[in-house]
């Protein structure tokens, strides 16, 4: 399989699904610090998700939930409201994993302190008088989700097709949790996107919103990469270098920087649209076999009693 979403013409009307949030859970007993056995640097690269990813889509939720009011389409609401309980169950399973790695002598407090604040202080609300500035800051909120979310899906059709990581015998429980995440994503991948469209919908604020969310992905992934290789008490004297980036991608397990690259220009062409980027059956087939969500569908959540019941 290519290491880049393939363009399937057509699919825009096709491949809509209706969007559930799934109650997973995950043990991680047995998950070792290296999850890509004798490959530290691949292994921090992609744990840089469990960084990025809580505050991240919190950060989604709560933007997403001031614009609701502004969603004129029934469905799209719909699909909204599904999207926003998928991103909180995201921002869940990622945030329990760190306790994991601080007992395995890894503690990301330091780093997450960091996204907290860019998330929360950064890119949070403002104290802004009611009208079209705090309207403006909304939409370039909503913007630069759709852009992350065109990287998300990227990265969600990649692990599914990642068969180097299974070769090299990577952690099942770890792999669950980032192709359970990762079908989620190319599930709902064009609601972000939709949304942007239907609220505003402006090239120049896509393009411009697009360079924020791009600069700010790859600056935070490559500090959080050389922060776990820093810290990773196992290493010595760990470094994280672009040449193992590279390495890691001609070997499969993880995604090439040509095809990185090549994302670029999809969404940045006027004709974009994402349903045309990986594929919601492939998606739905994974759910389907999800050691995780599988559990979660035959064992859902017990409703809350009403109060007063005995």
């Amino acid at each position: 399989m290519s290491n880049t979403a393939s363009l399937r013409p057509g699919s825009v009307a096709s491949e809509h699904t209706p969007l559930k949030a799934r109650n997973v859970a995950f043990d991680w007993a047995d998950t070792p610090l290296h999850w890509i056995p004798g490959d530290p640097d691949s292994t921090h690269t992609i744990n840089v998700l469990h960084l990025l990813l809580p505050a991240g889509e919190r950060w989604f939720v709560h933007v997403y939930k001031q614009v609701l009011p502004q969603i004129r389409d029934a469905r799209l609401r719909e699909d909204v409201l599904g999207f926003i309980g998928q991103e909180a169950m995201h921002s869940q399973a990622h945030d329990d994993v760190l306790p994991h790695l601080k007992r395995l002598g890894l503690d990301p407090t330091p780093y997450t302190a960091q996204v907290d604040w860019l998330f929360e202080k950064l890119l949070g609300d403002r104290t802004l008088p009611p009208g079209r500035a705090r309207q403006w800051w909304l939409m370039e909120r909503v913007a630069i989700i759709a852009a992350i979310e065109h990287y998300t899906a990227f990265l969600g059709d990649w692990v599914l097709n990642a068969g180097a990581l299974d070769a090299r015998g990577a952690d099942p429980t770890m792999l669950d949790l980032l192709r359970w995440h990762g079908a989620e994503e190319v599930e709902h991948r064009s609601v972000a996107f939709d949304l942007f469209m239907h609220v505003d919908g402006g090239y120049r604020r896509r393009v411009r919103t697009w360079a924020t969310a791009f600069a700010a992905l790859v600056f935070l992934w490559q500090r959080g990469t050389r922060f776990f290789m820093a810290n990773d008490p196992t290493l010595p004297d760990g470094r994280a270098s672009f040449r193992e980036f590279a390495r890691g991608g001609r070997q499969g397990v993880l995604p090439t920087p040509g095809a990185m690259a090549r994302s670029i220009p999809q969404y940045l062409s006027r004709a974009y649209h994402p349903s045309r980027y990986g594929s919601t059956a492939q998606a739905a087939a994974y759910l389907a076999q999800s050691p995780a969500a599988t559990a979660a569908e035959a064992h859902p959540p017990h409703p809350a009693r009403p109060t007063g019941a005995a």
